[in-house]
């Protein structure tokens, strides 16, 4: 926040994006603790992303799974 001047992290930012995905499925899913809620709370963090961000990150990437899809010819997710 104090960077970027708020909370929204994209999926696309590494690893980061991926534990900010992940709270906020956890706490959609009532899978959080207070602490954890609060802590979060407490720098602002943003729960619910404005419908066109969530539609501008999907469009994203569902391009770049196009793009995927079109140089390997199958869109399967392999392990890491």
């Amino acid at each position: 926040k104090a960077q970027n001047g708020h909370c929204i992290v994209s999926r696309n930012d590494g690893s980061l994006g991926q534990w900010v995905s992940r709270q906020r499925l956890l706490y959609n899913k009532g899978g959080l603790n207070s602490d954890r809620i609060q802590e979060l709370n407490s720098i602002g963090f943003i729960w619910d992303l404005p419908e066109h961000l969530y539609e501008q990150s999907w469009i994203r990437m569902y391009q770049k799974l196009k793009t995927f899809h079109g140089k390997h010819k199958h869109s399967y997710q392999t392990p890491s």
